[in-house]
């Protein structure tokens, strides 16, 4: 399956797919707004606000898989929104794991992280990094979005 056109849906409702983003680096992280890697938006938005406009971009897909997500969309925007001032995409709600799994997650975990490990997610904020050449890196939970390889893997991607 093609990763850039499976179809996302949005917080409103409607139907896109990465092929929106298909000529930028973009950070894709399931996200919760009740976990202790929370603080991590702040950090994704910074990434946001430094390269944005160079070609990048952070798609937030929250997920209640690990019982730390608000309980509707509008809510997360909310959050979101008032606590850290996110300017980036944040999807509906998706499942990241198991019989139910966004097809997206599908493809997306069978990118190995630097250990060769590939599979399920293991928790809230687990980072894929899509290259506009289809490359795609994989950041466990606890590898924090300013982390100096996932800083050198957007630099080096960014379009011109």
């Amino acid at each position: 399956m093609n990763i850039h056109t499976i179809p996302i849906a949005k917080m409103d409702g409607t139907m896109t797919t990465l092929d929106d983003y298909a000529e930028q680096v973009v950070l894709l992280v399931n996200v919760a707004s009740r976990c202790g890697l929370t603080p991590q938006y702040a950090q994704l938005e910074q990434l946001q606000r430094t390269y944005g406009n160079r070609g990048f971009t952070v798609l937030g897909f929250p997920s209640n898989q690990f019982l730390q997500e608000l309980s509707s969309n509008e809510a997360i925007a909310e959050f979101c929104s008032s606590t850290y001032g996110v300017t980036f995409p944040v999807f509906d709600r998706v499942r990241v794991n198991g019989k139910h799994e966004h097809p997206l997650y599908t493809e997306l975990k069978k990118t190995k992280d630097a250990t060769g490990k590939a599979g399920r997610i293991t928790w809230n904020f687990e980072k894929f990094l899509l290259m506009p050449s289809g490359e795609i890196q994989r950041f466990r939970p606890k590898t924090v979005p300013d982390d100096p390889e996932i800083i050198r893997a957007i630099e080096a991607n960014l379009p011109g």
